[in-house]
């Protein structure tokens, strides 16, 4: 049993309260936790009092910290669970939080996910998947995500998107075979989220050609790094070593056999 002797505010948080039993520093606490406990000079306090006031003390901290870390934007569950256990409060304290903020409204995956499709949507051009796999690593259920995918993000604006990003990503590779820069258009979209079937169709819908004369200074280009490797080589063998280099790199045979023939004999 100890008796409060003395209560003094913190210099560096005005919003803490030092406690002093028998004229020595024993805790410190918030002003909520204070007035809650009626916590005055000369009121005595044994070991289960001093447990039940820290505990409420940490509760109210913890949520004040969490309500903090939501103004800044909407959280889910385990993104408020991070940064408590973070802040390196207990798990039994994390969990009464997040049950409260729940119960206030505070906290709702479902209302979460709803906002975060709506934005990826109107201000990326992410497929899919790297938008499931972002809320799957914020803690959000498998089953909410497809929910909200489904009612949020039609195949109509997936699509859309999906052309969008073909026809951004096609002028990049252009010094590639037209096969090669297909292949290469197809791989960053898979990379930004898109299912193949997708995929296919936007390569369809945006109706992309080939440049006769853009394929032959890709294949030039490539021919000239192919040749300065093989050019020790002579007839049959060189030939055969740049047709396999450039048929690799997405080149029909015709036009390797064109440039073949067009530079037989020729110092590049």
């Amino acid at each position: 049993m100890g008796k409060i002797t003395k209560i003094s505010v913190q210099q560096k948080n005005k919003e803490r309260f030092n406690i002093f039993l028998d004229e020595e520093y024993a805790f410190a606490v918030y002003e909520g936790t204070l007035l809650k406990f009626q916590l005055v000079k000369g009121k005595e306090l044994d070991e289960l009092d001093v447990e039940e006031i820290l505990y409420s003390d940490q509760s109210n901290k913890a949520y004040n910290a969490a309500v903090h870390y939501l103004s800044f934007r909407m959280r889910t569950e385990k993104e408020i669970e991070d940064y408590l256990k973070e802040k390196e409060y207990e798990p039994f304290i994390t969990k009464e939080i997040v049950v409260r903020l729940k119960e206030q409204g505070y906290l709702n995956d479902r209302e979460f996910t709803n906002a975060y499709v709506r934005t990826q949507v109107n201000t990326t051009l992410k497929g899919r998947g790297v938008i499931q796999k972002e809320l799957l690593e914020k803690g959000v259920n498998k089953d909410i995500i497809g929910e909200v995918l489904e009612s949020e993000y039609s195949q109509e604006t997936e699509l859309e998107h999906a052309v969008k990003l073909v026809l951004k990503y096609a002028p990049k590779y252009k010094k590639d075979s037209f096969k090669i820069m297909i292949q290469k258009v197809e791989q960053a979209l898979v990379r930004k989220g898109y299912a193949f079937s997708v995929i296919q169709i936007a390569v369809e819908e945006a109706e992309l050609e080939e440049d006769t004369s853009e394929e032959w200074e890709a294949i030039a280009k490539q021919a000239e790094k192919y040749h300065r490797k093989y050019a020790k080589l002579e007839g049959y063998e060189y030939k055969m070593k740049m047709k396999g280099a450039l048929y690799r790199k997405g080149f029909g045979i015709d036009l390797i056999d064109r440039w073949l023939e067009e530079n037989e004999g020729n110092e590049l």
